[in-house]
């Protein structure tokens, strides 16, 4: 009797050992299954999804999300921002319930338009500036410079190049990019995931702030309600100005792939204007889904710098004045700043 027991006892032990074995094997079954083309499609699309269940699993429901975002099985995308997000399949059956995930691109269906720029004057510039942020506020240019040992932030009168005001940056701090509004100076600086706040005035030191989920501190611009912040990725992060916490994110892409490297930028025209660190050009981006727009052609710019170096003195530096209606490029260490127009 005993041993009945015992093998009854072994019996029933490999049996739900088994069971246990069995269900983590349905699971790992599991996979969802979509229309994109290696995992990429266009906004302009429909997204497909569907469960393979290749093991047949009697299954009770399955939800599809898109970020957390509820979706049906055909879910058109124009409404979503480009990038990278991550399908969701919430399954449930025999009273257990699983999560199979599958990450997506999704790309603009619009390839860029390409500008060029026309020169309305060139004015002088410190060459010594390692340009990081440029912005005009009330017909005042302000100028935001790095390396350490060398950061400013400065008020500059841009027909002359002469320096107005000017204060230093602690020498452990390389400064970065800077926006103006309500008359705050918000200013970045690269890797130590901190970022000061000035009078616009008098610059005044009046506050600090951290980062968030941001790697770095590369760019800023505002559109008059909220901060947009680039942190060198193909990311640019909205900032509550108030809070100073991110509170989201757009992804930069073009038709074929994300745009990564995104250094000083500016708002102008509901766009975002983005220099590509050590490149010749100027992406314009759509602030609400991430898409490349068009593509400024700077050439004509960069010709004119002497020892021009995609290394050491890049275009970097976008300011828009809306008094005159027209940009100021300028870049690390160019002795000249450009008032141009932006031209198809």
């Amino acid at each position: 009797m005993n041993t009945l027991k015992q093998l009854t006892i072994i019996i029933l032990t490999v049996l739900l050992t088994a069971c246990g074995e069995d269900v983590e094997t349905l699971k790992k079954s599991l996979s969802i299954k979509t229309n994109t083309e290696n995992s990429t499609i266009s906004i302009d699309k429909t997204l497909e999804v569907a469960l393979i269940n290749p093991k047949n699993i009697e299954i009770s429901s399955v939800d599809f999300s898109l970020d957390g975002k509820p979706i049906s099985k055909n879910q058109p995308l124009s409404d979503f921002k480009l990038g990278e997000h991550t399908i969701t399949a919430t399954v449930n059956f025999d009273g257990e319930t699983v999560e199979v995930t599958e990450v997506i691109s999704i790309l603009n269906d619009k390839n860029p338009k390409f500008y060029k720029v026309e020169i309305l004057n060139t004015y002088p510039h410190d060459k010594t500036s390692f340009t990081q942020g440029l912005e005009f506020n009330n017909g005042v240019l302000y100028e935001s410079t790095g390396q350490r040992g060398e950061s400013k932030i400065r008020k500059i009168d841009y027909k002359t190049g002469d320096v107005l005001q000017e204060i230093s940056i602690p020498n452990a701090f390389f400064g970065e990019g800077l926006t103006i509004l309500n008359n705050k100076v918000y200013h970045l600086t690269w890797m130590a995931k901190k970022g000061f706040t000035y009078n616009a005035e008098t610059l005044e030191k009046t506050g600090s702030f951290n980062y968030g989920k941001s790697k770095e501190g590369w760019g800023f611009c505002n559109d008059g309600k909220q901060l947009y912040k680039s942190d060198g990725t193909s990311l640019i992060w909205t900032i509550n100005p108030e809070t100073l916490v991110e509170t989201d994110h757009i992804q930069v892409c073009t038709a074929k792939g994300k745009i990564g490297r995104l250094n000083e930028i500016e708002w102008a025209n509901n766009k975002i204007y983005a220099n590509i660190w050590q490149r010749k050009g100027i992406a314009v981006i759509n602030p609400k889904n991430g898409a490349v727009d068009a593509v400024i052609d700077c050439k004509i710019l960069t010709d004119q710098i002497d020892n021009f170096s995609l290394d050491e003195n890049t275009l970097n530096g976008i300011a828009y004045n809306p008094e005159t209606k027209t940009f100021f490029l300028t870049g690390k260490r160019w002795d000249k700043l450009f008032e141009v127009k932006i031209i198809q």
